[in-house]
């Protein structure tokens, strides 16, 4: 008891000094978006969590959901059965992200897995002698493989933690890498009052390996690529329920992101809930370049039978590629209350 009450006391004062301005600006230097590109594996940042990107992406201390082995693993500590969601982004361009994971509980700890996989369309090879195409194609493929593991260390302080095993493949040239996700979260007795604190994809360089014979002449048709950082980011936010009633809630959340390869950003998100089965969401990004727009999305929550049922869209407009959206579905297998 002594040892989980100096983790809660270190988390909290890690949480005041964060936000506090002198802390701010010794801790998160702002180095700008000239550190933009620096990193690869580029898919992990996105978000797969329809509830997240509906609300600005300030999701790392929201309330558990079907999604949260993506924005912050501690907090499938409150699942009390098993649950399986799934997810699809679609990014344009013949890119789509897919999300699929399931959660089991087990005394007092709980084990996921999940699976993250990005993939395009087929893709023609060209050269500056062919610009229409040599007849051969290729593909992407990133595909990130979790296990996670979380416990709670008391009734309100919890932790968890992911590891990743990460595959890309670009042509012939393919990459293995590792990271793993650490989080933490701490709810209060007061107005839901929560705050969160999550490392992701911390982990090392990494960089595409293989051999590509290239079409042309006085040229070396061995081709090198760098290795480069993965794209770890801090993040740390509340959440809290200003207003709530029998039929009516109102839930805010904030966040702080400092990413290793652009700007530190701050998200703002806005849910209003009624009777518990609809919820209608919006959000707001502060510092992210080609997102000058509010996010946007709903979510309903029904039954299959007596197993919890919950379907979430989220939309998120760009400057650059358009309209991102994101649509997922949630099922929680009730064995308590099995009809």
């Amino acid at each position: 008891m002594i040892k989980i009450n100096q983790m809660k006391k270190l988390f909290l004062n890690i949480i005041l000094l964060a936000l506090t301005t002198s802390g701010f600006s010794q801790i998160f230097p702002n180095y700008g978006g000239q550190r933009a590109g620096l990193s690869a594996l580029s898919f992990l940042k996105n978000d797969l969590n329809p509830r997240s990107i509906a609300m600005g992406g300030a999701s790392v201390a929201l309330d558990y959901d079907g999604y949260s082995i993506i924005n912050n693993p501690a907090l499938i500590t409150d699942f009390n059965s098993f649950n399986a969601s799934a997810s699809s982004m679609i990014v344009g361009a013949g890119v789509q992200q897919n999300f699929v994971s399931a959660v089991v509980p087990y005394n007092s700890k709980r084990f996921g897995i999940s699976i993250n996989a990005l993939s395009t369309d087929a893709m023609e090879v060209r050269t500056e002698f062919q610009p229409y195409g040599t007849g051969e194609y290729f593909y992407a493929t990133n595909i990130a493989t979790g296990l996670t593991y979380a416990q709670k260390l008391s009734d309100r302080f919890a932790m968890g933690v992911t590891f990743k095993y990460i595959f890309e493949q670009l042509a012939q040239y393919t990459n293995h890498a590792a990271t793993a996700d650490f989080a933490f979260s701490y709810t209060t007795d007061f107005k839901g009052l929560a705050f969160a604190i999550k490392v992701q994809d911390f982990g090392g360089n990494s960089s595409l390996k293989g051999t590509f014979t290239e079409v042309g002449f006085n040229r070396d048709s061995t081709v090198a690529v760098n290795s480069y950082t993965v794209p770890t980011i801090f993040r740390m936010g509340f959440s809290f329920l200003p207003y709530k009633s029998d039929n009516h809630s109102v839930l805010f959340a904030a966040e702080l992101d400092h990413p290793n390869d652009n700007a530190e950003n701050l998200r703002f998100g806005l849910a209003y809930s009624f009777k518990n089965i609809l919820q209608v969401r919006t959000g707001y990004k502060l510092s992210v370049k080609g997102q000058k727009s509010p996010t946007f999305g709903i979510g309903l929550a029904t039954s299959i039978g007596a197993h919890p049922f919950k379907i979430d869209y989220g939309i998120n407009p760009t400057n650059y590629i358009g309209l991102q959206h994101v649509f997922g579905v949630s099922f929680n297998w009730n064995k308590m209350e099995r009809e």
